[in-house]
């Protein structure tokens, strides 16, 4: 009796039957059809590719953008146990080597790994040994210059594809218009591709947009009312932390995650948070992809997000165990101007690229119709600095040019330095016997570099570090005490980018080429900070139904649960000044409230309305403030 793609998910997931749409694009794959599956968050995407390839011989390659993501996945389905791997970034050369052995010869179902691979020419000789079942493209939505996060290394897909033409495809997404679903397909290279498409409706997700000067205030209101896990999005590091302190300061448990932290820190908190031993993650926007957290009941944004596509994902990390989640943007008119200047104001014209790419060559000093595939690293603040460029359009001419393949941009931390001994071998051996702490590490260098005391050497903190069994950071604190105490040369330099030129110089010839591509790409960026701003200012129509209208899809019934639908029910209900002043008198004669209680023990009732009502009581003296900024009857 064969195996169903049922009994895998009740043998490994013990879900008892799969979710809509699921098992209609489980069986295409099964039939060797390529795919495009377009689910909204928490629809069960990955258990698509996962399971047929549990089902088939060979392994699965799974090209997903993110290291954080890999990870959770990978560890998910081993605890499953189910043998599967991923390929973390900065691995040397002969762990790489290693772990692809052991893609081939230890029976592994899945190997998942970054679309930069696929440019390694090991990776693509091991994956040509392989046995591959299924190629899967998780957030395949980045192969679009038309979606809200294109990465240009996913446009390599369908290059590595042709080696595998008789493999299947299937292309995953939570958040695509028609537009770029059509652009995926075509970029993939999928041949009569299956489309499986759910409804983007979250009937159990209420989606508000609140006015709020005060944004910290409202959070603490938020979290002591609703008690369950949360996520806060921001948009910077320094915002992350501010938010969590607060928060923290207040009673209310949270953590910040950000891509600063370390690893390690990093998945402790995350822990901490998955299992609800922190309330509130306060995190910049790639905090929560493939994360699979059921159990969120509230997303807050008090940052705009930059597009409708990111808050759709975003929000949808909320309720996705199917019970009343809210998913709030916190919201004031300054807003606005701070998304156009993050956004719009930084946009670079054609001309401007054509200036950062001269100048950048010419500060490699690249003759012309040179330096295709060669790299440089640099400090990018340096550069900007040279050349009197603000920094946030120069970094966006950059990532301009990355996505249309002229030059590839990384960030990086590097350091380039130089050594020489300045003291003689034998004092130099006094000078260890006196700081003992620093002996193995002059001793590696020393067995490293010959000639040493001759020349100021090229070293690499890296090798010294692994040949001294000491912590790399510590390196460079050792060699600037040696710098200190006269004993050497340290001559060092912080690098924290690199770029690699992909095709030869030809100064404006080369923008030329690409240039209506720039000009409607920054068309773009421009529609989608607009379709935010539009959705936060369209308060007579239900939040969902512009939500799903913005994704080509018509909703007919208003969700009922939104900011717009519960502020229309309650006109309906013709709640007069009156009547509420009569609701916070009652209040009132019990005992004395703030504003704030006042606010939140009449939550039925609109907040603008409730304040209204206190200051007709107040100007007709029938409440006053205390010293304590309560209000009491007179």
């Amino acid at each position: 009796m064969s195996v169903t793609p049922l009994d895998i998910l009740q043998k490994y997931w013990s879900y008892e039957n799969f979710r809509p749409k699921q098992l209609e694009i489980i069986s295409a794959v099964i039939n060797k059809q390529d795919t495009f599956a377009l689910l909204p968050t928490g629809g069960g995407k990955s258990i698509c590719y996962q399971i047929p390839a549990l089902l088939q011989e060979g392994i699965a390659v799974v090209i997903s953008p993110l290291l954080s993501l890999m990870r959770d996945q990978v560890m998910q389905l081993i605890q499953r146990n189910i043998k599967a791997l991923y390929i973390p970034g900065g691995i040397h050369y002969n762990d790489l080597d290693a772990l692809l052995d052991n893609c081939i010869y230890g029976n592994y179902k899945l190997v998942y790994l970054s679309p930069e691979r696929l440019q390694n020419e090991l990776v693509l000789a091991r994956l040509k040994q392989m046995n591959i079942s299924l190629i899967a493209v998780d957030e395949a939505h980045c192969i679009s210059q038309w979606g809200h996060d294109f990465r240009p290394a996913y446009r390599n897909i369908s290059a590595f594809r042709k080696n595998f033409p008789e493999v299947a495809c299937i292309a995953l997404t939570a958040t695509a218009t028609k537009k770029v679903q059509e652009d995926i397909i075509e970029q993939l290279n999928m041949t009569e591709a299956m489309v499986v498409q759910n409804s983007f409706e979250r009937k159990n997700l209420a989606y508000k947009v609140v006015a709020e000067e005060d944004k910290y205030g409202r959070l603490i209101q938020l979290f002591k009312k609703y008690t369950g896990s949360a996520i806060v999005y921001v948009r910077s590091r320094k915002t992350a932390q501010n938010y969590a302190s607060f928060l923290q300061a207040n009673g209310i448990t949270s953590h910040y995650y950000h891509g600063g932290l370390g690893n390690g820190e990093r998945q402790q908190r995350f822990e901490d948070w998955s299992k609800n031993k922190t309330q509130v993650m306060v995190a910049t926007s790639a905090f929560g992809m493939g994360i699979d957290k059921a159990d969120v009941t509230t997303v807050v944004h008090v940052e705009l997000p930059e597009s409708l596509e990111s808050y759709f994902q975003e929000a949808g990390r909320a309720g996705r165990d199917g019970t009343t989640a809210q998913s709030i943007i916190l919201y004031n008119p300054s807003d606005e101007s701070r998304l156009a200047n993050q956004f719009l104001n930084v946009l670079p014209a054609v001309e401007y690229v054509k200036k950062v790419y001269k100048k950048l060559n010419s500060y490699f000093q690249v003759s012309y119709g040179e330096g295709e595939q060669e790299t440089f690293r640099f400090d990018f603040m340096e550069f900007c600095n040279t050349y009197n460029f603000k920094t946030l359009i120069t970094y966006n001419a950059l990532q301009l040019l990355d996505r249309n393949s002229v030059l590839v941009l990384s960030q990086e931390f590097y350091r380039k330095s130089t050594l020489q001994f300045t003291i003689s071998p034998i004092n130099l051996t006094y000078y260890l016997i006196k700081n003992p702490g620093i002996d193995t590490v002059v001793k590696s260098i020393l067995r490293t570099y010959g000639g040493i005391y001759d020349q100021p050497l090229a070293i690499d903190h890296t090798i010294i570090a692994k040949k001294a069994g000491v912590p790399l950071a510590q390196i460079h604190k050792i060699l600037l005490q040696l710098q200190v105490d006269n004993v050497a040369l340290y001559d060092h330099k912080n690098y924290d980018s690199a770029v690699t030129f992909l095709v030869q110089r030809e100064d404006v010839l080369t923008v030329n080429k690409i240039s209506k591509h720039i000009t409607a790409q920054n068309t773009r960026k421009v529609n989608q900070v607009n379709s935010i701003i539009s959705y936060l200012n369209t308060n007579t129509i239900c939040r969902s139904i512009q939500l799903l209208a913005y994704f080509e899809e018509k909703q007919l019934t208003p969700c009922g649960v939104c900011d717009v639908c519960i502020r229309a029910r309650r006109k309906a209900k013709l709640v007069t000044t009156k009547m509420i002043e009569s609701k916070i008198v009652a209040l009132l004669q019990v005992k004395n409230h703030t504003s704030t209680s006042i606010v939140e023990t009449l939550y039925t009732l609109e907040e603008a309305e409730i304040i209204k009502a206190l200051k007709n009581l107040l100007a007709t003296e029938k409440i006053q403030i205390t010293p304590s900024n309560s209000y009491k009857l007179k």
